[in-house]
């Protein structure tokens, strides 16, 4: 398998019947501060809220009966562990979830009330994998990565499909960037309809796997971030995201953490909407001035809605 416009639109017809069309909002106020015409696409109004629920939905309606017997399992910080509890639900089938310790008590308990099995590790990649394996050698689930994995790009590819059919002449969208599955399905559904069009990705500057991986040519490998923005917290990005990436996106930028909370919080002030500090980065990215947008029609994926309203960012301790 691999990704490209016929994929995505495939997705999109497979998952339609579980998923939300997330509205796109526009506003005034931010438009005038930054000189530009915004189009923000709520994934954090999204099914489990966050755009995961697209990638899941997609990777499990494609299995197998015999593929799908015994369940699934994957490893996540939230979003993608919730999103994929709640497809193998909607499907009658377990979901095993390997989380790290330290996972928002939010994201947690989204992913318990669908259902989610969750196994609990030490944060890094190589624990996580480690309990994945373990449980797919137990049980005989299937994995489903969070992005390193062409169904799960598909999925995610949707939201730019929506977004695309709803608002004509972008010039630019930009998506948050973890792991890569979001970015790829995003550029790819972007490009193929709208070859003009320049695809950002932002990820905060604690996390730059991707960003270096980018200007690398190859997979850079990075410690534990300590970024707030806990979706994006990979260490680097997957072996068939870097060269989509490298392929149809035109730059990638980071932004700081101060920058992500001051986002989070104009977001929450502006749109009344809560959005997590992993949704926060594409307007973070226009507000510390990354790139010349001033004039441009810009798409931005609000990516999830997942937050512990008891540690909030600019809440005193």
């Amino acid at each position: 398998m691999s990704l490209d416009l016929a994929t995505i639109r495939a997705a999109h017809a497979r998952i339609r019947p579980h998923i939300k069309r997330t509205s796109v909002l526009t506003n005034g106020a931010l438009d005038a501060a930054l000189g530009a015409q915004l189009y923000l696409k709520c994934e954090n109004l999204q099914a489990a809220g966050a755009f995961k629920s697209r990638g899941a939905c997609n990777a499990v309606f494609s299995l197998t009966e015999a593929e799908a017997a015994h369940g699934v399992v994957t490893h996540s910080s939230g979003n993608h562990a919730a999103a994929l509890a709640r497809a193998a639900r909607l499907r009658g089938i377990a979901a095993h979830i390997v989380m790290p310790q330290g996972s928002p008590q939010a994201k947690i308990r989204n992913v318990e009330s669908f259902g989610g099995r969750i196994t609990f590790c030490e944060p890094g990649l190589s624990a996580r994998e480690a309990a994945c394996a373990e449980i797919a050698a137990r049980t005989g689930a299937m994995l489903v990565h969070p992005f390193d994995d062409y169904r799960v790009m598909a999925g995610q590819g949707t939201a730019a499909l929506e977004l695309l059919e709803d608002v004509s002449g972008l010039d630019i969208i930009l998506c948050p960037v973890g792991g890569g599955g979001l970015l790829c399905g995003t550029a790819v559904a972007a490009k193929s309809l709208q070859p003009g069009i320049r695809v950002i990705g932002v990820e905060p500057a604690l996390a730059d796997d991707v960003a270096q991986s980018f200007r690398a040519g190859t997979r850079v490998s990075i410690s534990t971030p300590a970024t707030i923005a806990d979706g994006l917290r990979t260490n680097s990005t997957g072996e068939k995201n870097l060269p989509l990436i490298r392929q149809y996106v035109d730059d990638i930028v980071t932004v700081s953490e101060a920058g992500i909370v001051a986002a989070m919080r104009e977001l929450w002030d502006q749109l009344h909407l809560i959005v997590e500090p992993s949704a926060a980065v594409p307007y973070a990215a226009l507000q510390e001035n990354k790139f010349t947008f001033a004039g441009k029609n810009i798409g931005l994926i609000l990516s999830g809605g997942n937050v512990d309203l008891e540690k909030l960012p600019w809440l005193k301790p």
